[in-house]
């Protein structure tokens, strides 16, 4: 466990230094839970055996040659080999997907409805499972994974209400005729899903298999295993063999889904660059597409705003989850004198304690890869060449216990537009801090960004707030509220170079995502139950 420390390795910055937590060895809870694991789960693994693959109801050992191997990111021990499918095995992903739509698609609402009901009751009871396969494969702390499975568990509950938001509408347009519109599944469809919520997207997804629709579900290579255990669960839901389905893999997977007639829709959530290949490749072979792309979401402090609130919720919103959230804060915009506020905030985030995710006092996890450190390291050397000051330093974390952990600490650095650390979505623990004037200023630089899925703004001022409010160009708008995630009876709202498609991932316009209209009109004439003549006039609908 490290906690930031005082020490300064050139002037202005703080550098980290190791205080004297004794560490837990992250080596006994893998032999604990691999144990409990391979004994409770049958398609994932933490003791270095083989992930499966979930085709037609079983669990399935791949027959491919090619492995990924799977690391805990704070020990780099192999906690499992996933299989890059060959393609006899996702042609047989698809052909069960079919097969087993044509008999979903007919299952009644109230049936489905039963389903989902009995699946959040399993996630329920096996949360803290799901939560501790996160902790292993993300690294993230116990608690911040936790949360990870709340959320997803949360759009589960909100498909309980199928029956209401599935409903159609049927409005009588003429004497004796009547057009009716209702929501009918799409078919076979898929989700492709990053590493940084390995629970909560793919629940997210399993608003699809509510609709009516089957699921081929592609989780990150790097961080399957919930994603198989949440297939266990809808299996024991009751879930029919082959409604859902789990393909591992990347590129060649991803475009083989992409490319395949019989997939109608793709679900996306991820960087920009995956993103829009799947958007070109998977709309130019005609299927509907909806991609959730990179974020640079910006906060505006006001001087008038709560100085503990507004440290507390930016150091947390900037750092937890090591910063890998498409929601994380990653730009502090100061008006005036809060500007003053930020060497307080560098106090703060110097004292969030940075270890394995399931030691107690873990606030800060490793991130995913020592690729990833590099970048994000990179990126913070890039902000000093370009003239940027680093206020506090976590380039040089060091955990006891866990020498070859991915750690970086929280960062912060003072900068301005134009900058790389400005500009580029990090997905780290990286902060930059920029200074303005006056919240037209502040609105004007946030309107700028190329992305747009979230921003915030702290004050006590309604009026300011309500302005922020309406002239702000981001999708989704906290007020005093550091992380604006909308609630699953909502739906998620980003825009601009976070999204394209035009859809969104949950609430109404998830079920307009997983479903399409048909529309009938019907003419059922009262005349004709006696009449004995026929109409040639042109109909009118009068």
């Amino acid at each position: 466990m490290l906690r930031l420390g005082t020490s300064s390795a050139r002037k202005g910055t703080t550098s980290p230094a190791c205080c004297h937590y004794r560490p837990l060895s992250a080596s006994s809870h893998v032999r604990y839970l691999s144990t409990r694991f391979n004994r409770t789960w049958k398609g994932t693994s933490v003791d270095g055996q083989n992930t499966k693959l979930y085709i037609d109801g079983q669990f399935i050992e791949s027959q491919t040659h090619s492995w990924l191997d799977l690391h805990n990111p704070a020990t780099q021990e192999v906690l499992t080999k996933v299989p890059i499918p060959t393609t006899q095995e996702l042609d047989r992903i698809v052909s069960r997907a079919q097969d087993a739509y044509l008999a979903w698609k007919d299952t009644s609402v109230l049936s489905r409805q039963q389903i989902m009901i009995r699946l959040q009751a399993l996630i329920k009871e096996h949360h803290d499972d799901l939560a501790k396969s996160i902790v292993l494969e993300q690294g993230k702390t116990f608690s911040d994974a936790k949360g990870d499975v709340h959320r997803g568990l949360q759009v589960v509950e909100a498909a309980c209400s199928l029956p209401q938001l599935l409903m159609g509408e049927k409005l009588e347009v003429s004497k004796d005729m009547d057009t009716e519109t209702r929501k009918a599944p799409l078919g076979v469809t898929a989700a492709i899903c990053p590493f940084n919520f390995p629970a909560m997207i793919p629940l997210w997804n399993i608003l699809s298999v509510a609709c009516g629709n089957s699921l081929i579900l592609k989780p990150s290579e790097r961080d399957p295993g919930a994603s198989m255990m949440i297939a266990e669960l809808a299996e024991m839901a009751g879930l029919p063999a082959g409604v859902l389905s789990i393909a591992h893999g990347g590129v060649d997977t991803v475009n083989y889904l992409c490319d395949h007639a019989q997939i109608k829709a793709i679900s996306f959530v991820g960087s920009d660059h995956a993103g829009k290949h799947i958007y070109t490749r998977a709309g130019a072979n005609g299927k509907r597409v909806q991609a959730n792309l990179g974020a640079k979401n910006h906060c505006v402090v006001m001087p008038d705003a709560s100085k503990n609130l507004t440290l507390n919720s930016i150091a947390g919103a900037a750092f937890g989850a090591a910063g890998q959230r498409c929601m994380a804060l990653s730009v502090m915009i100061t008006v005036g004198e809060s500007s003053e506020w930020v060497n307080e905030l560098v106090e703060r985030a110097r004292k969030l304690k940075i270890g394995e995710g399931f030691q107690e006092l873990t606030e800060v996890g490793p991130v995913i890869s020592p690729q990833s450190k590099e970048r994000i390291i990179s990126i913070i050397n890039k902000a000093e060449k370009e003239g940027g000051k680093v206020l506090l330093d976590g380039r040089q974390v060091e955990v006891e216990g866990y020498p070859h952990g991915n750690w970086v600490g929280p960062t912060i650095i003072q900068g301005s537009p134009g900058m790389t650390c400005y500009e580029e979505e990090i997905f780290g623990p990286v902060l930059t801090v920029v200074n303005v004037s006056n919240l037209d200023e502040a609105i004007e630089l946030i309107n700028r960004n190329k992305y747009g899925n979230g921003t915030a703004i702290f004050t006590r001022d309604g009026a300011a707030a309500r302005r922020f409010e309406k002239e702000v160009e981001a999708g989704q708008i906290g007020i005093n509220v550091p992380v604006p995630v909308p609630l699953p009876m909502f739906a998620w709202s980003g825009n601009k170079g976070s999204v394209l498609g035009g859809h969104s991932l949950y609430g109404k316009l998830g079920i307009e995502f997983w479903t399409q209209n048909k529309t009938t009109t019907a003419f059922w004439r009262s005349a004709d139950a006696v009449g004995n003549r026929a109409d040639v006039s042109m109909p009118t609908h009068r």
